[in-house]
């Protein structure tokens, strides 16, 4: 039975280049998960983009001397090109300044403030009186009340993971200028959180089951703890206005609006693709799936406040039918991925960034690694000389020297057919029936979002065919018994053809690759564009996934007789151990 699966990703901030812990805690697992259900037959809609407001972008603008939007447009249209080159399949991948996402936010407002679920409260802030205005969180550091860390944010310390208000903080300061600010009283909107607190437990309840524990037990105990009124607008300029006379000079504030997105995002694709009502498949549906692919900072506003502020909007845009919304179905947060066994640091340029590493290395090489320590649950560390092992031991020897050396001695000894097998063998039926049968295992892995595990699988699988042409004549008795040698050379194809679609998820690009070699004319999965869309105010890049000519089928391989195929190429390439230190050097480590 076909299903029907929303796959919502986190939206990073437009304020620096995509690192390899962006690409392991959420976009990378979402990718995989959502090219298995497309491979499955699902109807899969995938969607983020890029975080267009908040504090984030206005500090790194500052410090650049440039507009907040000049900014968020330079790393928009870097994100689209890094995720397009490292095979990010999205429906949609857009940004939330455009007027649709203002629009469908300024009316979740709305339909919160009709239902009485915000409401006004005058609050104290800091305020630097050298810039003669109230200080967003982020524009706020100090010590951590908690932990001690003293370069904690005034909204959450990044060493201890605690959610912080400014006025919390110890010692605080201006980032801007290292100033000492003052306490002063202003004026917001809040979200009555603590009004959920019955059906967020309930919800949760009903997920237990299928949630990771991290996720449950961190939500659970959230809620349990006393939720609190949490403000959702901000004395700033940058962002979406609120949409209240006598509220001008404020913002909706980014925690708001940025979760939405996973909703005003399926809005825009259904009217990009001229269905307008499309969108309301994944969301008015019961039998929908929605999947929050996140990191571990994320956890709070994917598990509380998102789903409160669905709870809250009620049956908006659905009348008269009134179906509520609905609420994500898993949460499958990851933790963090560290680099050479430190976290990762923007203000000390501690970071694998994805374009630059995307110069030297192949995408389904990174792609490979980062899933093999794919820190699902527990932080995991990016190593070099992992990456150099694995690649060599297990990327290349396991598999791609596998495909490589069966299609090559086929594509010289029966001129580039497939060749007839005659009757199998017992020991080729044992072989077929074990990889036809990790469709169903692999897969039930992805499902359960257990993605390290699940190619941890089907590389076990191209062990065993390894194993079988280790048993089986082939190679050497080709003069000798030409049958006896097409047998296992066939059966060894066929096994290649079905991993080939069980790997493809992990590795799309040498997939399609081998897919090609095996002479099929129409690819496996659609083609990744990069386009604009028009609004009347302005135009905006996005990145889209076109799955019309995609063909993929999660099945085993039916791979017959006399079909042609093409000279094969190497997928893959093996590593120097000079990598490693070349790859340390760049970081600023002494060599191993």
């Amino acid at each position: 039975m076909t299903e029907t699966i929303h796959v919502s990703v986190a939206w990073p901030y437009a304020n620096g280049d995509m690192h390899v812990g962006h690409l392991a805690g959420a976009y990378l697992p979402a990718d995989i998960f959502a090219r298995y259900h497309r491979l499955k037959g699902n109807r899969v809609l995938m969607v983020s983009g890029s975080d267009s407001h908040g504090t984030p972008i206005t500090i790194e603008a500052d410090k650049r001397g440039i507009t907040p939007r000049e900014l968020f447009e330079h790393y928009h249209h870097r994100f689209l090109e890094t995720q397009k080159q490292i095979g990010i399949s999205y429906d949609l991948f857009t940004h939330t300044d455009t007027e649709n996402h203002h629009r469908i936010a300024q009316d979740f407002f709305l339909r919160l403030h009709e239902n009485e679920y915000l409401y006004q409260e005058i609050q104290k802030q800091l305020y630097s009186e050298e810039d003669g205005r109230f200080l967003p969180d982020r524009y706020v550091e100090g010590t951590c009340p908690i932990c001690g860390y003293d370069e904690a944010r005034g909204d959450q310390c990044d060493n201890c993971g605690n959610l912080l208000d400014a006025l919390e903080l110890f010692n605080p300061r201006s980032k801007t200028d290292n100033s000492r600010p003052v306490v002063r009283e202003t004026e917001h909107f809040f979200m009555d959180l603590p009004a959920f607190t019955d059906q967020l437990l309930e919800y949760l309840a009903q997920h237990a089951d299928h949630w990771r524990p991290n996720v449950i037990n961190f939500a659970r105990n959230f809620i349990e703890g006393g939720l609190k009124g949490r403000a959702v607008t901000r004395d700033v300029s940058w962002g979406i206005p609120v949409p209240l006379d006598g509220w001008e000079t404020k913002r909706i504030y980014v925690w708001f609006e940025a979760v939405m997105g996973y909703f005003t995002a399926s809005v825009e694709w259904a009217h990009n693709n001229e269905q307008p009502e499309a969108w309301k498949d994944w969301w008015y549906n019961p039998k929908a799936k929605i999947y929050n692919f996140i990191g571990k900072d994320n956890i709070p506003f994917h598990t509380v406040f998102w789903q409160s502020e669905l709870l809250g909007v009620g049956s908006i845009y659905d009348e008269p039918q009134n179906r509520p919304l609905n609420l994500p179905y898993d949460v499958p947060s990851n933790e963090f991925m560290n680099i050479e066994g430190a976290q990762f640091s923007k203000s000390r340029d501690w970071a694998i960034w994805l374009p630059d590493i995307l110069e030297r290395y192949d995408p389904d090489a990174i792609r490979f690694y980062i899933t093999a320590a794919m820190p699902e649950s527990r932080d995991s560390d990016f190593s070099w000389s992992d990456f150099v092992r694995r690649n060599n031991g297990e990327l290349v020897a396991a598999w791609g020297n596998l495909a490589n050396r069966v299609l090559s001695f086929t594509y010289k000894h029966w001129e580039g057919r497939v060749p007839d097998p005659g009757e199998l063998r017992e020991i080729d039926q044992d072989l077929l029936k074990q990889i036809d049968a990790g469709f169903d295992r692999i897969g039930s892995l992805i499902e359960e979002v257990k993605i390290r595990a699940a190619l941890q699988e089907t590389l076990a699988l191209a062990r065993e065919v390894n194993g079988y042409l280790d048993r089986a004549p082939w190679f050497g008795v080709i003069e000798e018994d030409r049958q006896a040698a097409a047998t296992t050379v066939y059966t060894a194809l066929r096994a290649i053809d079905s991993l080939k679609i069980l790997f493809a998820p992990f590795l799309p690009f040498s997939s399609e690759q081998l897919h090609e070699s095996l002479g099929y004319t129409e690819p496996i999965f659609g083609e990744q564009k990069i386009v604009t869309y028009e609004e009347s105010e302005r135009p905006h890049e996005a990145l889209i996934y076109d799955a019309s000519s995609a063909t993929g089928l999660w099945a085993p391989s039916d791979l017959e007789p006399g079909r042609r195929f093409k000279k094969p190429k190497p997928m893959y390439r093996k590593l120097d151990d000079s990598v490693i230190d070349e790859e340390r050097e760049r970081l600023g480590l002494p060599s191993e």
